[in-house]
């Protein structure tokens, strides 16, 4: 049974058994004051309104028994997996694998790297640790999926521009219908937050949907009813 949740370009019609919440890259290196987007010079506030709207899409994902899936982006900690050109870009006075506030940036196991506590994940979600921008590449992310015959993205997270865009754009090339919360996802950019959600939608959705957290949780919450 499916269930339509108002979204652009057109109505999403969701398959609860079919679909997964993946909520992308919600860590405190990127949205708590002290990480490496606020070293970076940008003002936090402008993911952290994403994480009420996304805080209530999991209760109610988690409630309608949806599989739910957290990535992380970061390296290891030898930085093997770390591109001599993705560190070096952009010459910024801290990089990934430097010491920060809350150890060193980006890399796996720091405090830094873990999700926020407002969307942390319990027992039995999936937690992705990604490499690179997309959450499919060098992950097991595709192998999940596909052994739990899921067809259909939910998609929240940060930044809409880089690791969610990436991430749908992936998705679409492996044949998942994405449904992007517009409220659930944030960048340090609002202009980029903007345009990448028209870059989904845009010829008849090319990409997927953009849709609000309010109509997803009035269609769930109506089905229950139902």
């Amino acid at each position: 049974m499916t269930i339509e949740v108002a979204a652009a370009p057109y109505a999403f019609d969701l398959d609860v058994a079919h679909a997964a919440l993946l909520i992308i890259d919600m860590q405190r290196d990127f949205l708590e004051p002290g990480g490496f987007g606020a070293a970076l010079g940008n003002d936090v506030a402008l993911l952290r309104a994403a994480i009420a709207p996304t805080a209530a899409v999991l209760a109610a994902s988690r409630a309608a028994g949806m599989l739910v899936i957290h990535t992380r982006e970061g390296h290891r900690p030898d930085l093997s997996d770390l591109p001599p050109a993705k560190r070096r870009r952009g010459r910024f006075p801290v990089t990934i694998g430097d010491e920060g506030p809350m150890g060193r940036i980006l890399v796996q196991g720091e405090p830094g790297h873990d999700i926020i506590p407002d969307l942390a994940p319990v027992a039995g979600e999936p937690v992705i640790d990604k490499p690179g921008k997309g959450a499919f590449w060098a992950t097991s992310l595709g192998a999940i999926l596909a052994n739990r015959a899921i067809n259909q993205l939910i998609v929240c997270g940060v930044t809409t521009e880089v690791c969610v865009n990436t991430t749908v754009r992936e998705a679409n090339d492996r044949g998942f219908d994405c449904l992007v919360l517009s409220d659930c996802t944030g960048s340090y950019f609002p202009d980029f937050h903007t345009q990448a959600l028209r870059m989904i939608t845009a010829q008849g959705g090319i990409f997927g949907w953009v849709g609000a957290s309010a109509d997803l949780l009035r269609a769930l919450a109506s089905s229950r009813e139902g």
